[in-house]
């Protein structure tokens, strides 16, 4: 066994000792809950989350995941607290990654499901409380320019089966003219196939 350990004193800390872990769902009494994931693919979560005020006044979780995606989430739960709704849907995967003393390359994919689920609460908050207008489609971002495909498209050949750099050529045609967005659209799959599954 490795004697140094590739994660930081802080990701261990909250690999080790999480906060805020959801223990007793039904007791919570959640404002809003969102679950992303696929257990089938080994990482699954869920944040329940209490507004008052238009403001997170507490964050708790549960996740089925590896020691990053377990620290990711026990960190964003901290930090949102305390947080105005608006502000609290745009803590991104690196926020949490830099307050966490950096994830190694291979486990950044981990990050992106804490976030996910707390703006999946947050809509659903919106809902129970009549604020549907509230809720904020993502933008799409454009991975592949000569054939104009997006983040969207490839989490939609994701979801439809694509598992292999090919087969999502064959689904949206992106780096089919110049190739270089091979390797932004091969991070892509890979987070996106830890979300959906394998």
């Amino acid at each position: 066994m490795s004697q140094d350990w590739v994660y930081s004193d802080i990701l261990k800390e909250h690999f080790m000792n999480p906060k805020n872990i959801l223990e007793d769902e039904a007791a919570f009494k959640a404002d809003g809950k969102g679950s992303v994931g696929n257990i089938k693919c080994g990482d699954q979560m869920m944040v329940v989350i209490k507004v008052e005020n238009d403001v997170i006044k507490d964050c708790k979780w549960k996740t089925y995941g590896c020691a990053s995606a377990i620290a990711s989430t026990s960190m964003l739960s901290e930090v949102v607290k305390g947080m105005k709704l608006d502000e609290a849907y745009k803590v991104s995967p690196k926020d949490i990654a830099v307050k966490l003393g950096g994830l190694p390359e291979n486990k950044v994919h981990c990050s992106v499901l804490g976030d996910k689920a707390l703006r999946a609460a947050i809509d659903d908050y919106f809902k129970r409380s009549s604020q549907e207008h509230r809720i904020q489609e993502e933008a799409a971002i454009i991975i592949c320019q000569c054939m104009n495909v997006t983040d969207k498209d490839i989490e939609a050949a994701v979801k439809d089966g694509a598992r292999s750099y090919e087969e999502l050529q064959y689904e949206t045609k992106l780096g089919t003219v110049c190739g270089q967005c091979k390797d932004k659209a091969e991070d892509l799959l890979h987070q996106y196939t830890h979300l959906y599954g394998e």
